[in-house]
């Protein structure tokens, strides 16, 4: 059986609210919500989203990196920003640091994160299993569905539907 690894950063709210910056269990690594804080617990870039963007995936990698992982080993990102109206930025930083291996991401606005200054929170999910990688892009050709009984399918429909079954009027 797999065991639990915890690692920890040193970032000021570890011991107050009690999390791991990041929790191994088996093939898969959760990353708790980071942020912009820098090694020596000051938060960068007030009031630059790309700059604590930066740094908070900056620090993912960090944490990753004391796993034996890279970024590209992420697979889910959740980002939670204050600003909703700097996503041109936010979304730049982001591109930049998971390039050719992007995960599958939310964005989320909210009202405020644990310190003032800060504009964005991110979480990270990664597999650290066996690392094979396969990119699916969509193909330009769509398949057609065959008609079914001479009728033209629905647009969108997939399998006809199922017709009702009719009730027996046999009496008891």
């Amino acid at each position: 059986m797999d065991e639990i690894v915890r690692i920890t950063s040193g970032a000021p709210w570890e011991p107050i609210f009690g999390y791991s910056r990041a929790v191994r269990a088996g093939e898969w690594v959760a990353v708790s919500g980071t942020t912009g804080i820098d090694e020596s617990g000051q938060l960068v870039g007030r009031g630059q989203i790309y700059v604590q963007a930066r740094q908070a995936i900056g620090n993912i990698a960090a944490a990753l990196g004391r796993l034996g992982l890279g970024l590209e080993r992420v697979v889910r990102t959740r980002v939670y920003v204050t600003e909703l109206d700097r996503f041109d930025d936010l979304a730049r930083a982001h591109q930049e640091m998971f390039g050719a291996a992007p995960p599958a991401s939310t964005v989320v606005q909210v009202g405020r994160l644990v310190h003032p200054d800060m504009l964005v929170e991110i979480e990270a999910d990664a597999y650290a299993g066996p690392a094979a990688t396969t990119v699916a892009r969509p193909t330009a050709a769509v398949r057609a569905v065959p008609a079914s009984k001479g009728r033209a399918p629905r647009k969108g429909a997939g399998a006809p539907a199922a017709r009702p079954r009719r009730k027996s009027a046999r009496r008891r």
